[in-house]
């Protein structure tokens, strides 16, 4: 696998899949079945088991998309995951709660992009995917909007 210290994907590289793996704090970018390059991630505070309400701290697990983009975050850069999916929303419409949603693959928060890998000593976010900023960097340019991603436990 790949280290933090690789050298970046190429300007050109394009993935057409993203695999999260939670228990070992992988991301892979793929094309095709190669994978083009793993990063380390942080996730949410609660990161066992899926995502089933909002505020639970928890990282969604399933089929998803990235759709959308938002350069201006609170944190550097981040991609918008499409959760809830369908599923998702039946299990919370059942149990009466809100799913929630705003669950993104980001960079660090703004102004603490000094703590670089640092970040990865715990999850911490609310839910969301986290990687350094010089790795959203790379993710930002070679994840078009509408690449599935799964996340797996």
């Amino acid at each position: 696998m790949f280290a933090a210290s690789d050298p970046p994907l190429a300007d050109n590289v394009i993935a057409d899949r993203v695999v999260v793996l939670k228990q070992e704090r992988k991301l892979l970018l793929f094309h095709g079945q190669q994978v083009l390059k793993t990063y380390r991630v942080s996730l949410g505070t609660s990161p066992v088991g899926p995502k089933t309400r909002q505020g639970d701290h928890k990282t969604p697990e399933g089929q998803y998309v990235l759709d959308r983009r938002n350069p201006k975050s609170q944190f550097y850069r981040s991609i918008h995951i499409s959760y809830p999916n369908a599923e998702d929303a039946a299990r919370a419409r059942q149990a009466r709660v809100s799913p929630g949603g705003d669950v993104f693959v980001h960079g660090l928060p703004n102004g603490y992009g000094w703590v670089g890998e640092g970040q990865r000593l715990r999850d911490w976010t609310d839910g969301c995917i986290a990687v350094t900023n010089s790795e959203m960097d790379e993710i930002w340019r070679a994840v078009p909007d509408g690449t599935p991603i799964e996340i797996k436990p």
